[in-house]
């Protein structure tokens, strides 16, 4: 968790204001977070992304005016610093892909419980990747289908150690450092540690590269 005084400003994009002010009343509740703005639709989720400057935005995908994959790379271009958490309804081939490709760094379902919600926006701001597990098995089946991506190993895999493709597995499966930390029983340290270097190693740049890097090459 951050400390009191440096909170996590979050902009709520859906175009449900029930949900926004479900969003709002429950985030509201921890003092590490604070909700900067709502937006209704897509256009506005740019314009206040631009006025706010929100670290993590929790980005609704079906919307009027301008979906949320298009606002998302939108939002990213203007400031690829800002963080984007997909959240939604729905799982189907157009919509996964395409959201991570556009530059979310998580992807969440709305049945997601609020605990678990607060996680991933303090995950994802700290640069980690939330993945549902329905999420990552349709990841898996879309990698699957695309020929010739099966295996995309580069000639920097060779550098990796065991303990390393250990991490990358429970990168793959959607792990935070503090989850895989407890799994392989090292520091919280250590396992930022071991991603930074894989990360370095197979010249990507950040975890969700590295979750569908495992995910292509059957490491989940």
């Amino acid at each position: 968790m951050t400390s009191q005084m440096e909170k996590i400003k979050v902009l709520i994009v859906d175009d449900h204001q029930i949900v926004r002010q479900g969003l709002r009343t429950f985030l509201e509740l921890h003092q590490d977070i604070v909700v900067v703005g709502e937006a209704g639709d897509g256009l506005s989720a740019v314009e206040m992304s631009r006025q706010y400057e929100p670290q993590v935005v929790l980005m609704d995908l079906v919307m009027p005016q301008m979906d949320g994959i298009e606002a998302t790379r939108k939002i990213k271009t203007v400031n690829e610093k800002i963080k984007i958490i997909a959240l939604t309804s729905f799982i189907e081939d157009d919509m996964v892909m395409p959201a991570i490709q556009a530059g979310a760094s998580s992807y969440l379902l709305k049945d997601v419980t609020p605990d678990n919600l607060v996680d991933a926006i303090r995950a994802t701001y700290r640069g980690e990747a939330r993945l549902s597990q329905s999420v990552t098995g349709k990841l898996m089946e879309q990698i699957a289908r695309q020929p010739g991506v099966a295996h995309e190993a580069s000639d920097a895999a060779i550098y990796l150690t065991a303990r390393e493709y250990d991490v990358i597995r429970l990168v793959g499966q959607g792990l935070g450092n503090q989850e895989i930390a407890e799994t392989l029983f090292i520091s919280d340290k250590t396992a930022k540690t071991h991603v930074s270097n894989i990360l370095r190693k197979l010249n990507l740049t950040d975890r969700t590269q590295l979750a569908i890097y495992a995910i292509r090459n059957n490491l989940v």
